[in-house]
């Protein structure tokens, strides 16, 4: 990306950041629901539940920072379903100004916004006993893998907000992707799930980025899973952004 793009980036970046911080019901309403999974299943469930943990806020803690992701990326799709429909970006191709400087200026609000309800989650984790054993490499690596976590999913997102007809199905993308943590070791073990939903859920891709999420919060070592949960982000985000920057080429043409 050349320095001029980088510049109108920048620009369009903080045209997205003013509008969040007019309205910053989107992040406390992103937050809202995690927070509400942690309350019900450290309180309610989590007597019940044999996680083999000493804590089970401890366990839950990474699924439920990928549903915080998950439920965040739905406002990325409703604000560039926004500026499609309201001719934004008819206006900005007029201009000369990179294309690709509008989908990254989208792509990183939804860090920054994303960043921020994760923050909000973590600290009422603490304020409920969490603990963790990482060090500063591992709570930086831990940092690094939810990022290239949230560009995967912004990635789809880019795509659901550029393909849908109606402001519902822009966002209504991430229900699934809301359940999908659900169906992994996010809330139990799946050794207690009966074998078609084990095999499920050992080979969907939130299991192995919940486990290396969980380990590295814990102080032990990752072993293999941290690749293939690598492998799913990258490969996700990679395929994502190809489409996307395609629709996108087809939309302002």
């Amino acid at each position: 990306m050349s320095t001029q793009a980088l510049s109108e980036t920048r620009t369009l970046l903080g045209r997205s950041l003013r509008h969040i911080g007019r309205s910053p019901d989107t992040i406390i309403t992103t937050a809202i629901m995690p927070i509400a999974f942690l309350l019900l299943f450290v309180y309610v469930f989590g007597g019940a539940i044999d996680a083999g943990a000493d804590d089970y806020v401890n366990y839950l803690l990474p699924g439920v920072l990928l549903i915080t992701v998950a439920s965040g990326i739905a406002y990325t799709a409703y604000r560039l379903f926004l500026d499609l429909q309201g001719g934004i970006f008819e206006r900005f191709s007029s201009l000369p100004i990179a294309r690709s400087s509008v989908l990254w200026a989208h792509v990183l609000t939804s860090l920054v916004s994303n960043t921020v309800s994760l923050v909000i989650v973590i600290g009422v984790a603490l304020l409920m006993g969490f603990r963790s054993g990482a060090g500063v490499l591992a709570w930086l690596a831990v940092a690094g893998l939810l990022v290239v976590f949230t560009l995967a999913l912004t990635w789809l997102a880019v795509i659901a907000g550029l393909s849908a007809k109606t402001v519902d199905g822009a966002s209504a993308f991430s229900y699934p992707l809301i359940f999908l943590p659900f169906l992994s070791s996010a809330f139990v073990p799946t050794d207690s799930m009966p074998a078609p939903v084990r095999l499920f859920a050992e080979n969907q891709p939130v299991t192995p980025i919940v486990d290396t999420l969980r380990h590295l919060l814990g102080g032990t070592p990752v072993g293999l899973e941290v690749w293939v949960a690598l492998a799913w982000c990258v490969g996700v985000a990679a395929v994502g952004c190809v489409v996307a920057a395609s629709i996108y080429r087809r939309r302002v043409s």
